[in-house]
């Protein structure tokens, strides 16, 4: 299913929330971005729903600590991988399929002083490159969606998890109200593919060999944030053009409303989910 792959490194090339942008927002606040803390990233680098909580209530679920080894999957910026590692004093690893996403997460772990902590890799998820049992926690946050194989991916999480380990991740759900052709419109506009109901979702990380699976329906809350996002993204509409053109501006515009549409017509919802991994499965 690698012909989809493809999509989805465009998708986040012309993604509006990136390095750039990031800098430009922390250069009109007076921040001197040599003298950068974590902190300073914290209102712009994380491309999730739910924001920091949202990160921490991952950790929570994944059990993270001070000794923990995570993969964080489908990282992008590194937004949450940073923030586990300040908040735990724990080693992240961001695994994301686009390069050009992976070289400005690093180099926006290094402006914060985060490089020891924090590692980047450009990677599949659908074939993980790392060795069995090589984390004690996995996370992931509305990334899965554009991952073809999703049985392949957790597949592969849990074996790269010690006997034991967590997964911990939030994704974009469908229910059955969602029709063939707003799915279809879903793929080609962002990417999203084979989405998962909360069911579908459970039954593939029973059979990934994960046991105590707990899952949260998320939907009544980012319904709220998804409305919230919009408005932001009309706010920046000046400077948006600036940087990405009329078509860029007017295509997020059309593609949120869309998305408004689905949630509210309860057709899109979001879940987190979580499990451990088997003993013995590594």
């Amino acid at each position: 299913m690698t012909e989809h792959l493809p999509a989805v490194v465009d998708f986040y090339d012309r993604h509006p929330i990136n390095e750039a942008q990031i800098l430009a927002a922390l250069g009109r606040r007076g921040k001197d971005l040599r003298a950068l803390v974590p902190e300073d990233l914290y209102e712009w680098d994380q491309d999730h729903y739910g924001g920091l909580a949202a990160v921490d209530a991952l950790a929570r679920r994944a059990g993270i600590g001070p000794a923990s080894s995570v993969l964080d999957v489908c990282a992008g910026l590194g937004g949450p991988a940073r923030f586990l590692a300040r908040r735990f004093g724990c080693h992240v690893t961001g695994l994301d399929l686009n390069r050009g996403r992976c070289a400005a997460g690093r180099r926006l772990t290094a402006l914060v002083g985060l490089h020891r902590q924090v590692s980047v890799v450009n990677g599949d998820a659908q074939s993980l490159p790392f060795r069995t049992g090589a984390f004690t926690a996995v996370v992931s946050q509305e990334g899965l969606l554009h991952v073809p194989d999703k049985r392949a991916v957790l597949g592969d999480c849990a074996r790269v998890l010690v006997p034991g380990g967590r997964i911990a991740f939030s994704d974009w759900i469908a229910t059955p109200r969602l029709e063939a052709g707003e799915g279809r419109r879903l793929e080609e506009w962002m990417a999203a593919t084979t989405l998962q109901s909360i069911a579908g979702y459970r039954g593939l990380l029973a059979r990934a060999g994960f046991t105590g699976v707990e899952v949260e329906d998320l939907s009544a809350e980012w319904a709220g944030i998804l409305r919230e996002r919009v408005r932001m993204y009309r706010a920046m509409r000046e400077d948006t053009v600036a940087r990405f053109g009329r078509a860029r501006y007017d295509e997020y515009n059309q593609l949120y409303e869309f998305f408004v549409g689905l949630v509210g017509a309860g057709k899109l919802g979001g879940g987190r989910f979580s499990g451990r991994s088997c003993p013995g499965i590594s």
